[in-house]
């Protein structure tokens, strides 16, 4: 089996590309010329170049492809315009779709993201609770979500879409903030700590998007591939100060004034295209439910979270103190 992957320099990409290998996949991998390879070095995978938001997709990448799985999207990126989010996310993802069609790609793999579902009310959310995107990321996620089912459906191509839950583990940076401010004693709980959270290891996450490209019950579904269970923030923070042998943090701000400090800054600071040093969205984290139920990916896929929370965490940590990130 051949395997083409997108977005294989990042976090999550990365170690698709590493379970694909062990299993036996010949991998061709989708990067853009100015990626940092590092995730990449020493790995025996073929490397191809392309910019999703403003290249067109060689035919040719796809030749001898039988699963495409797309992981690669704009996140997390400051001082760009909207836009790019949908050139990236949307209109990369059409370009993909249309050259794996007319290349004959016998499967399809979407990586959307749980943050389509935005704010959950009635924890925990499944699969087919209604979309509520609550930024213009989660909105271009939607929009690519939707065009990746309905091409699936309309063009006779298997596809199948998978959401992330809060990916963690060696390699991210994303949490290192949280990590870094439990062990430098700076951290301050924005509200009571009382929502809920809910976290996948990356090891896991990669198994399960393997799995969705796997399985032909799969087809024309989506699927929530998360950790095995989740917990307030408050008792997150508890077990990451557990692992790096810290006091637990007990002191807290009121969420609202926070919220409107990151609005104020962001108000002051796009129009000068100066980083906020707050953001609203950041404030969602302190007061957004975000719990899951991953008994579809269970059931269809047999998908079964391997590493606990715990052990999780612990590698995280030790991975963070090696590189001197804390």
């Amino acid at each position: 089996m051949k395997a083409f992957v997108t977005g294989a320099s990042g976090f999550t990409g990365s170690y698709l590309v590493k379970n694909l290998l062990n299993r036996g996949y010949e991998v061709r991998a989708l990067v853009r010329k100015t990626s940092d390879l590092k995730n990449l070095m020493g790995l025996n995978i073929e490397l191809v170049y392309a910019d999703l938001a403003k290249d067109e997709i060689d035919i040719g990448f796809m030749e001898g492809i039988d699963i495409v799985f797309h992981v690669g999207a704009a996140f997390r990126i400051e001082n760009v315009p909207q836009s790019y989010f949908w050139d990236v996310n949307v209109e990369g993802t059409k370009k993909l779709l249309v050259a794996a069609k007319n290349a004959g790609v016998k499967k399809f793999v979407h990586c959307s993201t749980v943050g389509v579902q935005g704010y959950i009310k009635n924890p925990p959310a499944k699969e087919e609770d209604p979309y509520n995107p609550g930024d213009y990321y989660q909105k271009s996620k939607v929009e690519g979500e939707q065009l990746a089912l309905e091409f699936f459906k309309n063009n006779d191509l298997h596809g199948t879409v998978v959401r992330p839950v809060g990916i963690y583990g060696p390699g991210d940076t994303r949490f290192l903030k949280l990590f870094k401010y439990i062990y430098n004693g700076k951290f301050r709980m924005i509200g009571d700590g009382n929502v809920l959270y809910h976290l996948t290891y990356v090891e896991d996450l990669a198994e399960g998007i393997a799995l969705a490209g796997e399985k032909d019950e799969a087809n024309n579904e989506v699927f929530t591939i998360g950790g095995e269970g989740y917990l307030t923030l408050k008792e997150l923070v508890e077990k990451i100060a557990k692992v790096l042998n810290k006091p637990v943090p007990t002191k807290s701000i009121p969420v609202w004034p926070v919220w409107f400090a990151g609005a104020l800054c962001e108000f002051i600071c796009k129009p000068l295209k100066i980083t906020p040093p707050i953001y609203r969205r950041r404030i969602d984290f302190f007061i957004k439910d975000r719990a899951f139920d991953i008994s579809k990916a269970k059931k269809i896929l047999g998908y079964k979270p391997k590493v606990s929370l715990d052990e999780g965490l612990k590698r995280t940590a030790e991975w963070y103190k090696k590189n001197n990130l804390l």
